[in-house]
């Protein structure tokens, strides 16, 4: 059974699911690449179920840890303080941010990735292809007519069955997708990433415009027989895998 959530990075997507999870009844420790002490707002916005802690103690404090850094820190991750946890990756890919990244250039999966560096660790690839706001707006109760679906993907049965059960309890109903080599599939620019649970983006607005509208955007349910209909709609371009 889930009791508590370890996060490491804090972000608008971190601090979305660590909302949920507290509100969910479970206990969270949070950290990030600054210190605890960079925390404590969101510790006192979340209340007696969150408390700060060092990286590596709240790898080794939860039942399940949840990855929300940029994907150009993944080689800092503490794989000997992760090592027989599940992992929950919400990483994406942005060159323009993280530099490039010569084995997600060659083809290989963010998640992909991650398991390379937490060799020991079972990494689950979601939640990373849906705006922060979007996911706290979209919770549900199990079989409400408008509840929402992730779909994940991981190499672990027993891992994918615990992330399943997390999001389950935090108002999502889940999609698996297959394998960490299969994850590509929700990865950005693909059809499931994103814009499925949000209004058509309006046309004419510059770049920086969409951005905002996007942050803004109503939230839009997104069942899991449609998460599952895009997720197949994919198609990836091994010569240009992320532009």
């Amino acid at each position: 059974m889930i009791k508590k959530l370890g996060f490491i990075g804090c972000g608008m997507l971190g601090g979305s699911i660590a909302r949920l999870a507290v509100a969910s009844g479970l206990d969270v420790v949070l950290s990030n690449s600054r210190g605890p002490g960079t925390l404590a707002g969101l510790v006192a916005d979340l209340g007696d179920r969150a408390r700060a802690a060092t990286v590596a103690q709240a790898a080794q404090a939860a039942d399940i840890v949840v990855l929300s850094t940029p994907m150009r820190a993944y080689s800092t991750l503490p794989a000997t303080a992760l090592a027989g946890k599940t992992v929950l990756d919400t990483t994406n890919y942005y060159p323009d941010l993280d530099g490039r990244i010569a084995e997600l250039d060659n083809g290989l999966t963010t998640s992909g990735l991650v398991q390379q560096h937490l060799a020991d660790s079972f990494v689950v690839k979601g939640c990373n292809n849906i705006v922060f706001h979007h996911l706290g707006a979209l919770a549900r109760p199990a079989g409400a007519a408008d509840r929402s679906a992730l779909p994940i993907a991981g190499d672990h049965p027993a891992a994918k069955a615990a992330v399943t059960d997390l999001l389950d309890l935090l108002g999502y109903d889940t999609v698996d997708i297959g394998t960490l080599a299969d994850s590509w599939r929700s990865e950005r620019d693909t059809p499931v990433y994103g814009t499925p649970y949000m209004p058509e983006i309006p046309t004419g607005l510059s770049d920086m415009e969409t951005g905002e509208w996007i942050i803004t955007s109503p939230a839009v349910p997104v069942p899991a027989q449609r998460v599952a209909a895009l997720v197949r709609s994919a198609v990836r371009d091994d010569t240009n895998v992320y532009g």
